[in-house]
């Protein structure tokens, strides 16, 4: 699980500008810390976002053909890339221009002429901003997926995913080809698409679920741990036991008495 921004591993951050200069600028400032991908318009942007794990856009709103704007609209409405934080560079500096960014989705609005020091910052809160939220729903037992989603669109596709492994919460052999399936996604996007929300794999995402499930039926207090071990899908109250130890930090027994 994620703790800080890695070193070893950069986050992948996509430049959109159509001037080359501003854009290799840009990408020579930050490549010390993120692995910069670069593209001229946002046309090309899309391209690169379906060929990489991009984390982040930092893209020019004044561009020829799809600008920042509408390259905004276009990711966020997206399934596939709906999770990705945007910060518009722009040299409007009027109200109504920072309104029409927000509300294409927008995550962060930067004027024109600005400093390296607070784009770099900026990127720097937003990243770190989703590493905490992923901790803590991983971490807290009664935390709902929904936490995770920044958009419209990732809090439909994480409402859905959740429905669907309740769903089958008590089937031990639901996996993650059963999910995909459901969710009339193939294996692999649906793995790039959870792993991009919540550094976390959609059989880690199965396997919290049924834990936080579990939580919210002891916390309850209308079962014994046994019934709810059974109850989520687990074969051993041993292996059940464990699992909730390492997942929440104590025992079925210990989050019980912390309940009452």
């Amino acid at each position: 699980m994620e703790q800080e921004l890695s070193k070893s591993e950069k986050p992948v951050i996509l430049v959109v500008d159509d001037h080359e200069e501003i854009l290799e600028f840009i990408a020579e400032d930050l490549a010390d810390d993120y692995h910069v991908l670069k593209a001229g318009d946002g046309l090309q942007a899309m391209d690169v976002l379906a060929a990489n794990p991009v984390q982040l856009v930092v893209s020019d709103v004044m561009m020829p053909g799809i600008d920042g704007y509408k390259l905004c609209q276009l990711i966020k409405s997206d399934v596939e890339y709906s999770h990705i934080p945007i910060i518009l560079l722009t040299a409007k500096n009027t109200l109504q221009s920072k309104i029409k960014g927000l509300e294409q989705g927008a995550d962060a609005y930067i004027e024109k002429p600005f400093s390296p020091e607070h784009l770099y910052a900026q990127i720097n809160s937003l990243l770190s901003n989703r590493i905490k939220v992923r901790q803590y729903f991983a971490n807290s037992p009664l935390a709902h997926i929904k936490t995770m989603a920044y958009t419209k669109a990732d809090e439909h596709f994480l409402g859905a995913l959740n429905e669907i492994i309740l769903e089958h919460l008590s089937d031990a052999s639901f996996d993650v080809e059963h999910l995909a399936e459901k969710m009339h996604m193939s294996r692999p996007t649906l793995y790039r698409k959870i792993k991009a929300i919540s550094n976390l794999t959609p059989n880690d995402i199965i396997h919290i679920a049924r834990l936080k499930k579990a939580a919210q039926l002891l916390s309850e207090g209308h079962y014994k741990i046994y019934e709810v071990s059974d109850m989520v899908g687990y074969s051993s109250q041993t292996h059940f036991g464990r699992n909730f130890q390492k997942q929440f930090g104590m025992s079925p027994s210990e989050y019980i008495a912390q309940q009452r």
